[in-house]
């Protein structure tokens, strides 16, 4: 009996450790694998912002072609390193953790597109946002024109969001509502972009401030229009130092 139970130890600790072996090199090949996948998303998405990326496309060398990009602070300031001396990637900076500090403690990446024909002059400017949806956190990125005033283009992604209510800001049509909207009024005043209550609203209520809801997801909805606004006002120092833009908030 001893030298059963003995024989079964010995033989659960063996597998323990065979199976332990694998998966873990398992998960050491496939980590490149799964690091790629997430730029090719990431950078899609950055780019999807403010055009249209052909089917089939080289996404990674579009997006070197295209896209510029620089890491700030709270002040609007360009940073190149972190606070242990390490270099800053705008492209590795992660939102989501970033998202958990102070707003005055974060990294705040910034991605600038010069065009589908990779010309001179910066066309757009990219800011990525992250919030909270109903269930979970939304994010995205938002395509700004060079003052930093108007939205030229969206798009958002969500970890749990409503099948078919909460989880539409996903789709074109939804996504789209977005361009052309204004950050600050005719006075010059910040109100940034307030997506509505319900769906179907009257052309009286969709200003240029105001977009259309989406029915039975006015939480998402609120996430959304909070997530804006703050992120909105996080970038504004950087493009008040900038020529032309407008009053500071």
């Amino acid at each position: 009996m001893r030298q059963s139970n003995l024989y079964v130890i010995l033989f659960s600790a063996i597998l323990t450790i065979v199976l332990g072996g694998l998966l873990a090199a398992t998960s050491v090949g496939l980590g490149p694998i799964q690091a790629k996948s997430v730029e090719l998303d990431t950078k899609g998405q950055i780019l999807a912002a403010v055009m249209e990326v052909p089917e089939g496309a080289d996404v990674l060398a579009l997006y070197d072609k295209v896209i510029k990009s620089e890491v700030l602070n709270y002040k609007g300031e360009t940073v190149t390193t972190d606070a242990d001396g390490n270099k800053v990637v705008a492209e590795k900076v992660e939102i989501g953790k970033q998202f958990k500090k102070p707003a005055e403690d974060r990294l705040y990446p910034i991605f600038k597109f010069y065009g589908e024909e990779a010309t001179d002059e910066i066309k757009s400017y990219i800011l990525p946002v992250y919030g909270n949806g109903l269930w979970d956190n939304i994010w995205g990125y938002i395509a700004l024109n060079t003052k930093g005033t108007e939205i030229e283009g969206a798009v958002f992604a969500h970890a749990g969001e409503t099948p078919g209510l909460g989880a539409r800001i996903t789709s074109e049509e939804v996504q789209s509502r977005f361009a052309g909207k204004e950050l600050y009024n005719e006075q010059g005043e910040f109100v940034s972009v307030e997506m509505l209550k319900g769906e179907n609203n009257p052309p009286s209520k969709l200003d240029e401030h105001h977009v259309d809801g989406m029915s039975g997801a006015t939480l998402t909805g609120n996430g959304v229009t909070d997530m804006l606004r703050n992120y909105f006002k996080y970038y504004q120092p950087y493009f008040n130092k900038k020529e032309g833009a407008t009053a500071a908030l």
